[in-house]
This record gives C-alpha cells, sequence and structure tokens, in this order.
C-alpha cells in the first residue's frame, strides 16, 4: 500500500492552514496515533478537494484501522482525480480485496498494471483475487508475471502451490513449493502448505516429515497446530489430528476451534467419556454453542446419563431457539423426546 505522502499545498487563504494540518498529521502518524491523524487528514481533505494525495492518505489510514469501506471511498476519490497513478490503483484493489469486492479488486490491480507494468504487488493482488474468482489461468498468468520480474518471489511461488492444490494438482503444487522451500527453508508456512500438497497427494511420510518440519520452527505457535490438525484431519488421519489438536490447546487453552475438533473426533472414535469431557470443556469456553450442548448431550445419551442429556438437549434447544436456528432446533426437541420414551 503506498505510504502517506505529503499533498501539493492549495493556493490563497486556505494555503497556511491546510499546510498545517498536513504537518500536524504526518506527525501524528510518527507517533502511531492513527485515529487523530485521520481526524486531521479528513479536515485538509474539507478545505482541499481537489487533492488526491490527502484521500490517498485518508484511504491508507482507514486501512491501517481495518476500515476497508471507508478506505475503498477514499482511494475511489483518489483515482478519480489521478486516474494514472498506478500506487492510488493498486491500494484501491488492496481496500477492495479486503471487502471481498474481487471483481471490482481484480479490473483496480489490472488498472495499476497497465500503468506501471513493473509493479509486482499488482500482478500478485490479481492473482490473489482472480484465484478467488477461480480464474485459475488468470491468476496464474499474473503470478508468472511476477516471477518474471522477481524471479526469487517467495510470495509467488506459494500462491501458485495454493492455485495448483486448489484445483486438485498436489504434484505442480510441490514443485511451485518445493522453488518456496528452497528461497525461506525455515518459513513454517510453506512447510504447512507443502506438508498439505503431500498429504493430498497421498505421500503421507514426505507430508508428515515437512508438518513435522512446520512445528518445530514455531514450536510455541497454536496457530500452526491447529492447521497441522486440520491437514491431518482431511487426509482422515484422526489420531494424529486430535495429537495436533491437543497440542495447539496446550500452547493456547482458549483456542476454541482447537478445543471443538478434539471433542468432535473424540464423539466421532465413540470415546464418549473423554468426549464429555471434552464437550464440557468446550462450553465452558463458548457458553453459547448450541452445537457443543448439542454434542455433549449425545455423548452423555451414550453413556446412558439421561437426566444429564436432557439438561444438555434443553440447552442446546434454547440456544438454537434463541439464535433462529430452526433446524438446529427442531434436532433437539426430537433428541428430547427420545430421551423422554427412554426414560418413560
Amino acid at each position: 500500500m503506498p505510504v502517506v505522502q505529503a499533498a501539493p499545498l492549495v493556493a490563497q487563504g486556505s494555503q497556511q492552514q491546510v499546510s498545517e494540518l498536513l504537518r500536524q498529521g504526518r506527525k501524528l502518524v510518527d507517533a502511531g496515533d492513527i485515529a487523530k491523524a485521520l481526524t486531521i487528514y479528513q479536515q485538509a481533505a474539507d478545505l482541499d478537494r481537489e487533492n488526491a494525495r490527502i484521500f490517498s492518505a485518508i484511504g491508507y489510514l482507514q486501512a491501517v484501522q481495518g476500515n476497508y469501506r471507508e478506505a475503498t471511498k477514499a482511494y475511489q476519490q483518489a483515482v478519480t482525480l489521478e486516474p494514472k497513478n498506478a500506487d492510488f490503483q493498486y491500494a484501491l484493489g488492496y481496500a477492495l480485496a479486503n471487502l471481498g469486492d474481487n471483481a471490482s479488486a481484480a479490473a483496480a490491480y489490472q488498472r495499476a498494471a497497465q500503468i506501471d507494468n513493473k509493479n509486482l504487488n499488482a500482478y500478485l493482488g490479481l492473482g490473489v483475487v482472480l484465484q478467488r474468482l477461480k480464474d485459475y489461468q488468470g491468476a496464474m498468468q499474473a503470478y508468472e508475471t511476477a516471477l518474471q520480474l522477481d524471479p526469487k518471489n517467495l510470495q509467488a511461488y506459494e500462491f501458485i502451490g495454493s492455485a495448483f492444490l486448489k484445483q486438485g494438482r498436489p504434484a505442480e503444487a510441490i514443485q511451485a513449493l518445493q522453488q518456496a522451500v528452497a528461497l525461506a527453508p525455515n518459513d513454517s508456512g510453506v512447510q504447512l502448505n507443502l506438508g498439505d500438497a503431500y498429504m493430498k497427494q497421498g505421500n503421507v511420510t514426505a507430508g508428515m516429515a515437512a508438518l513435522e518440519r512446520a512445528a518445530k520452527i514455531e514450536p510455541r505457535n497454536a496457530q500452526i497446530s491447529l492447521q497441522i490438525g486440520k491437514i491431518l484431519q482431511t487426509g482422515n488421519n484422526l489420531d494424529d489430528a486430535l495429537k495436533a489438536y491437543q497440542q495447539a490447546v496446550k500452547i493456547k487453552p482458549d483456542l476454541v476451534e482447537a478445543q471443538t475438533a478434539i471433542a468432535d473426533i473424540l464423539l466421532k472414535q465413540q470415546d464418549y467419556l473423554m468426549a464429555i469431557v471434552a464437550y464440557r470443556r468446550l462450553v465452558e469456553m463458548s457458553p453459547e454453542n448450541a452445537q457443543a450442548y448439542y454434542n455433549l448431550g449425545v455423548a452423555l445419551r451414550k453413556r446412558e446419563r439421561v437426566p444429564e442429556a436432557i439438561a444438555a438437549f434443553e440447552q442446546a434447544r434454547d440456544l438454537y431457539q434463541r439464535q433462529g436456528q430452526k433446524e438446529g432446533s427442531q434436532r433437539a426437541t426430537s433428541a428430547l423426546r427420545e430421551l423422554q420414551k427412554d426414560k418413560g
């Protein structure tokens, strides 16, 4: 994204005021006070509506705060004033991509690349949004252009690997990801993706080796363990997936996604006693989780702990109803009826 730049001063009476506001804004940005800086730049924009760089600065500050809708509005004003500015077009594409408007983002990235055909980030951004749109051919062309500009670009190889995986072409994904590994052997994310590709190819030995390397590079990163668990679970390697999720929770005890996976695997493996323990922990962590209460009820019922199962299903039903999930509410009600029958 373009950096905040000083705007040319407007003429006549507002010149000094705008100049002073821009000086204050830059000082606040340097101090990390983004919210106050944004207010200052907006005041400057009110005084000088023809200065594209002020609007670009506003867009940048909005994006830094994650306000991509407001960032988009500001960048649109900037490109209206300076349509031939590749940095502004790229920044607009970035904001639109973060909003999920991939088609509009692609158009902005394409304009940035047309204005400046050496704009590496524009090609990478274009590839990402085209991939989201399932235009894999267009995405590959964008990534290949990026590699022509920078033959050692790690991101390009990672994105190519991801695109091949999305198309169900793990062998080609592995080739691209091996290039990425050669560039960054200690990047846990690259090792993780390579492991995923090997697992999808059916090469479990190589896949596990890559996943283990990822975990070794960042042994205290719960997200790495979580992702390893997901990859293994997708490959139906439930025992190793369970270990990975347990490691994630050990590192970060409040990681709901990992705790959910632990409980679900235990239930699937029919280890009902440990599933009960896992779901009880999950509902402590996530008390509005209707599905967790429902599954807790299932596990309790399997252990013939009927009163506790009834309480769990009732809680699930009430939560489903409050959350407007009719199908879930009906499932919980049906389970309660069956339990009442059994009890009777």
